[in-house]
């Protein structure tokens, strides 16, 4: 049996407008194996960001339960979130804005290790500091540089080696190379994978950019305005993608040759409210296959079709 060291079930966020309530995320369920990575894909604004943020309870849950190594961590009080933030951490999206532009590269990085209490002495704090320098690829000399010295590849190394400071067990990575220079990305991919399997570290990799997602993720989970409608192996999800949605994502990769043009599935039709939305399923304004769905007013689940492949569509058995 598959060891799940994290499992969200029913998860919802809702947030207040002057208009009604925004449905930022709605019923999303998944698991993640130990030392595995999902990645979560989908357009900006779906809500996978605010999925990620709500599974460390950096966001309070509207409905839903967390369940961390057996426990469910929605239940945990203070001192029991404190020593969870630990085992659970964080790589943002933006380098620069996530650090402080008054600390230098070791304060930085020595922080988490001085609130909790994890190191004895300035000695062994400057030791554990340089320790995690030399992992991330970080050089000796930058100790007292301050972030805006540093170019975004450095930067988000900074934010790699503070996140494992704390010895996580998960960490929720997001878009952590977006801002980051194609050359560079590529770099830190790379040092995110080794310390993977040098640390058994277990990964929620969320991103927009799917050519980067098929080579970094064991699973992908396709996310359309705050649900779930597609998830499945890596491989199998690029090689045979049956929801619309999937299908319209996987056409939008570019492909660096002249003469295998791939066919672009242009999405017509208005995109669905967060705010409030009617019953029914969310992408059925934009479905190309809406006129011939029978069931569009009801909420498509996700569905077994087969090697792990899950698909929320009322339509399934004949896109296959």
């Amino acid at each position: 049996m598959a060891d799940k060291i994290l499992e969200v079930k029913n998860l919802k966020k809702y947030f207040k407008t002057p208009k009604g309530m925004l449905h930022a995320v709605d019923g999303v369920n998944f698991s993640i194996e130990r030392g595995k990575t999902l990645g979560v894909v989908g357009e900006s604004g779906c809500g996978k960001s605010t999925t990620g943020r709500v599974v460390l309870r950096l966001l309070e849950a509207t409905d839903g339960d967390i369940i961390f190594e057996g426990k469910n961590i929605r239940m945990f009080d203070k001192r029991q979130l404190r020593q969870l933030r630990r085992e659970m951490q964080i790589i943002f999206q933006d380098p620069f804005a996530s650090l402080n532009p008054r600390m230098t590269v070791s304060e930085i990085i020595a922080e988490p290790l001085i609130i909790h209490g994890l190191t004895k002495n300035k000695k062994e704090l400057d030791k554990r500091v340089s320790e995690l320098m030399e992992i991330v690829g970080l050089a000796d000399r930058l100790v007292n540089a301050y972030p805006h010295e540093l170019d975004g590849g450095r930067r988000q190394r900074i934010g790699i080696a503070r996140t494992l400071s704390l010895n996580p067990k998960f960490i929720v990575c997001d878009e952590p190379v977006s801002a980051l220079d194609v050359s560079i990305q590529a770099q830190v991919l790379n040092l995110m994978q080794d310390l993977q399997e040098e640390l058994g570290l277990t990964y929620m990799f969320i991103t927009h950019d799917l050519s980067v997602v098929k080579h970094f993720s064991d699973e992908i989970a396709v996310m359309y305005l705050g649900q779930l409608v597609e998830k499945a192996p890596a491989s199998e999800l690029f090689k045979n993608p049956v929801h619309p949605y999937t299908k319209a994502l996987l056409s939008a990769i570019p492909v660096p040759s002249l003469k295998n043009k791939k066919e672009r599935i242009i999405l017509k039709g208005e995109i669905t409210s967060p705010i409030n939305p009617e019953p029914g399923c969310r992408f059925a304004k934009r479905c190309p296959h809406a006129d011939k769905c029978t069931n569009a007013n009801s909420q498509p689940v996700l569905e077994n079709i087969g090697n792990e492949h899950y698909v929320a569509c009322h339509m399934v058995n004949k896109l296959m």
